[in-house]
C-alpha cells in the first residue's frame, strides 16, 4: 500500500495552523501546502469541497479532516506509514 497524498490548507496566521505545521515538520512528513490567502484558487477549492474556509484542513487522499488536534493525532499516528521529506 503506498502513502496518501497530504495536502494541508492553511494560512500563516492562524495559531491552529501553526500547530500543525509544527507537527508536520517534526515528524518531518511531505505534505503538500496550500495557503487559502496566497493562492485564490486554494481557497475556492476548500470552499467547493466543503462549504467552508475553516482551517487547518488536511486532505488526505482528497478526503478533507478538519481540527488540529484530530488532524495532529491522525499524522502522530500514522506517521511511520507516510512519505517523508527527501
Amino acid at each position: 500500500m503506498s502513502a496518501p497524498h497530504l495536502a494541508l490548507y492553511y494560512f500563516d496566521s492562524c495559531p491552529f495552523c501553526v500547530m500543525v505545521l509544527r507537527t508536520i515538520e517534526k515528524l518531518n512528513i511531505d505534505v503538500e501546502y496550500r495557503d487559502i490567502f496566497s493562492v485564490k484558487e486554494h481557497l475556492n477549492k476548500l470552499v467547493s469541497d466543503t462549504g467552508k474556509q475553516t482551517v487547518p484542513c488536511l486532505y488526505i487522499d482528497g478526503k478533507p479532516m478538519f481540527e488540529s488536534s484530530d488532524i495532529m493525532d491522525w499524522l502522530a499516528q500514522n506517521a511511520p506509514n507516510l512519505k517523508k521529506k527527501a
